[in-house]
């Protein structure tokens, strides 16, 4: 199996068609404070135009559960991405409400080794800043607990992801920075290329059916 790839940072239509037609998994909108922030009707108008099996995620931080569920389901995204101080009784109130929850840590936050307790149902790992396009020290990712998937963000480009994929071996891997042109707008060179060597390193199954989706949103109804 190959790794799942989410293109995050989302603002328009064309740029969401163009990664999910060069093999994109999943797209994210950031609705939390970012050059790359857009408003939920924006993003709404964008699901619209995707395939159903396409993973939709919202990016927030530090918003009430009540505010990202809101968010979500008016703009019929399917996860939410939370990227703040959230704790792991805040990240089970919106795992309630939300059908696929993603929590994003800050490599070798010490948060990273309890990071089972928060019950969501993928963790990301990320630099310092994240949002920053800066690398970090890969080994940080043993920290993660077994029996989790892991997400990989933080600096990833078309010429070391498939280093990082071979290395860590994560579940997934997650781009903003490493695939734009300018903040917002992304490169088709470097999306199409970014997508084909993530995708170019074999995985074992670790536990996932062949084809696995992270949640199976189209046979819930």
């Amino acid at each position: 199996m190959s790794v799942f790839v989410k293109i995050c940072g989302v603002t328009s239509e064309e740029d969401a068609l163009l990664a999910v037609a060069m093999g994109a998994d999943a797209v994210g909108f950031v609705f939390a404070p970012s050059p790359r922030q857009v408003r939920p009707s924006v993003a709404a108008d964008i699901v619209k135009r995707l395939p159903p099996e396409i993973l939709t995620v919202g990016v927030f931080r530090d918003e009430s559960p009540a505010r990202i569920a809101q968010v979500v389901h008016g703009a019929g995204l399917v996860g939410a991405q939370l990227h703040g101080a959230e704790t792991p009784a805040v990240v089970k109130e919106v795992a309630s409400a939300v059908r696929f929850v993603i929590k994003g840590f800050r490599a070798g936050s010490a948060a990273v080794r309890s990071a089972k307790s928060y019950g969501a149902d993928c963790i990301l790992i990320d630099a310092e800043r994240p949002g920053s396009g800066e690398l970090f020290d890969w080994s940080l990712a043993a920290e993660v607990p077994d029996g989790i998937r892991l997400m990989l963000a933080g600096g990833l480009t078309a010429d070391n992801v498939a280093d990082a994929v071979a290395s860590i071996r994560p579940w997934a891997v997650d781009v903003s920075t490493g695939v734009e042109a300018s903040p917002g707008r992304k490169d088709p060179v470097k999306l199409r290329a970014f997508i084909a060597n993530a995708k170019s390193v074999e995985l074992d199954a670790r536990g996932y059916d062949e084809g696995e989706r992270p949640y199976d949103w189209l046979l819930d109804g």
